[in-house]
């Protein structure tokens, strides 16, 4: 005579498995789709000059040497190209991709002969090729010129506060 098998219901352990495998899906999915709008924050940072929130140029404290005529407040020309842009907000770092720059910039001192402040460095593919990353700074202008009858900050040194990109605590980049 053959035996009836019946039917087992699942146990705790099966059903503890199942829901484990299901969100251990879940967050992974959630993770992932994070990941991929992440990609895209490095290139959807605005590149322009039209795109900065630029206050008009501050009038210079007049001095002695001042008295000759009124010195012409340098700016920052985004990769070389416009016009330059008093304490602009954002900076292209590296004009050949954009893969690095310089955003939610807040001067402390912005005059004729340099500009001190800081912000956030955003580098697209951080760490080896890996997703953006964003890194504190300070950032210095320097080396003011005139650049098609325009002054000019034509370098810019960034220090970096905390991690850092290139294993590199200061890098100098040129902007003109």
């Amino acid at each position: 005579m053959a035996d009836r098998v019946a039917l087992r219901r699942p146990g705790m352990r099966t059903a503890l498995a199942i829901f484990a495998m299901v969100t251990v899906l879940a967050v992974g999915g959630v993770w992932y789709c994070a990941a991929g709008d992440r990609s895209g924050v490095v290139a959807d940072a605005p590149k322009t000059a039209a795109a900065q929130k630029s206050l008009p140029p501050r009038e210079p404290e007049a001095t002695a040497e001042d008295t000759a005529g009124p010195r012409e407040m340098p700016g920052v020309r985004e990769c070389g190209v416009g016009k330059p842009v008093v304490e602009p907000k954002i900076i292209t770092l590296n004009c050949s991709n954009a893969g690095v720059v310089a955003s939610d910039i807040k001067w402390d001192s912005f005059g004729a002969d340099g500009a001190d402040g800081s912000g956030v460095v955003l580098v697209s593919g951080a760490a080896g090729g890996g997703s953006p990353a964003s890194f504190p700074a300070r950032l210095r202008l320097y080396d003011v010129t005139k650049v098609d009858g325009m002054m000019a900050f034509t370098g810019i040194e960034v220090s970096y506060t905390g991690a850092t990109p290139h294993a590199k605590a200061k890098e100098v980049y040129t902007i003109a």
